[in-house]
């Protein structure tokens, strides 16, 4: 065990390692919070100075998390929050928590972990320990990062120490959070395994080690693309039952009844989220690299990414089966957020719909409770719009469920509608109105 190995082994024992988070977006903010509930001195780092500001008011930008524990670490002296990264020094363990998108080819787009693992070996001391949280294909944080931080002379697994622990957030759900869903932790090195999860024990409950970051990064991206295969085959069964007039939603909860070999997935206009339409294509990227083809994963990624042409296509057919052409139609698509009662947009199909109706013509507006306007973003940054108020629904030709919030009212909706285009099922939440639901 080597001096610094043993340093900040003990810190971490006593609870006075400093945690430095760098990002404190979805992912970054939970792990402060769960580091900070844990009782070690936690310094956020992150880009955007309306975060930092927003966080010494005690405000929580992610409104889904709540302002309770904002407000506590804002009077704590146990965290602080700055966009200065010339402070990454201070911390003992640095948690990179950093977006992995796509390129406009669909290649993995690594810049941020690049510019943040630069910005961390500037300051990179003898005891300090980095773990990379984002989503990537195997082998980034040995050839991306590994290199980089050993630039400057100190020797991993010696000088300092690298892991990789997967991010598992899932914003909205209530049965699970940070604390509680296990954390996989995979070092380059035994001694870097060994520090990174003594180090998460403290705030998480249940700390899985595995044997080397590249068996972690592996595992994370197997469980979206199980997720995202399963969706891309209810969507497939959903356009071919829609056609054969079945009812796909019974059809499922009819097979769930059985015990045992099935899980329910369910359908809808498309993916969207920080992880299930952007990881797949990490791996099938890597898998070129090597020469190997993925052609069961790309094929789900073929079949989700159509969704959206299917939910418009079908309101094109319904619009003119009620002598209406989708052009100058006036469309409200329900629901910005990419799942029900969050405020989180990341990758949402809505903004897909929103573009595809106004390809053709129509004039569309949005509602949607938790989002009332949108915002600068990765893609659709020019899209500017204001969710509309629910009470002119009686306005629009058709009306498009994109997004199943628990604050609608189905009833209501699908009475004062023209024309209900239904993606997520909710036609079950409705008495009457037959005539005017059309399943998408």
């Amino acid at each position: 065990m080597t001096m610094h190995q043993q340093q900040l082994a003990k810190k971490i024992e006593n609870r006075t390692a400093v945690v430095g988070i760098l990002g404190l977006g979805y992912v970054g903010l939970p792990l402060a919070r769960a580091f900070f509930q844990a009782g070690l001195p936690v310094l956020g780092f992150d880009v955007d100075p309306a975060k930092i500001e927003a966080l010494d008011r005690g405000e929580n930008y992610l409104k889904h998390l709540g302002d309770d524990f904002v407000r506590a670490m804002a009077d704590s002296d146990l965290f602080t929050a700055t966009s200065d990264f010339d402070r990454l020094g201070e911390a003992d363990a640095l948690l990179a928590c950093v977006p992995t998108p796509l390129g406009k080819h669909m290649e993995p787009d690594l810049s941020y972990v690049e510019i943040t693992t630069d910005a961390m070996a500037k300051t990179l001391r003898p005891g300090q320990l980095v773990t990379l949280e984002s989503t990537t294909y195997p082998g980034t944080t040995r050839d991306i990062m590994l290199g980089r931080l050993e630039a400057g002379g100190l020797k991993c697994g010696e000088d300092f120490f690298l892991a990789y622990s997967p991010e598992r957030e899932d914003p909205g759900r209530k049965s699970h959070n940070t604390q509680s869903i296990p954390k996989l932790v995979g070092g380059i090195d035994p001694i870097s395994g060994e520090l990174a999860t003594a180090l998460y024990r403290h705030a998480i409950a249940e700390v899985v080690s595995v044997s080397t970051a590249e068996v972690a990064e592996s595992a994370k991206l197997l469980e979206n693309i199980y997720r995202a295969v399963n969706i891309a085959m209810v969507n497939e069964m959903k356009v071919l039952l829609t056609k054969m007039d079945i009812d796909v939603w019974e059809v499922i909860e009819a097979a769930a009844t059985k015990p045992f070999g099935f899980q329910a997935f369910y359908p809808g206009p498309g993916l969207g989220g920080h992880c299930i339409p952007i990881d797949p294509f990490y791996l099938t990227w890597k898998a070129r690299e090597v020469g190997l083809p993925t052609r069961f994963i790309e094929l789900a990624g073929e079949v989700n990414h159509a969704m959206p042409d299917f939910v418009v296509g079908r309101t094109v057919w319904a619009l003119g089966q009620r002598g209406k052409a989708i052009k100058d139609a006036k469309v409200l698509v329900l629901g910005l957020a990419y799942k029900p009662d969050v405020d989180d947009v990341r990758e949402s199909p809505s903004f897909e719909l929103i573009t595809r109706f106004a390809e053709l013509g129509a004039k569309v507006d949005y509602n949607d409770p938790h989002v009332p306007k949108t915002h600068d973003m990765r893609h659709y940054g020019d899209l500017a719009m204001q969710s509309v108020p629910l009470d002119r629904i009686g306005e629009y030709d058709a009306v498009v469920v994109s997004t199943h919030h628990a604050a609608y009212d189905w009833q209501e909706i699908a009475e004062q509608a023209q024309l209900l285009i239904d993606s997520r099922g909710v036609k079950k939440h409705i008495t009457g109105c037959d005539e005017k639901i059309v399943p998408a």
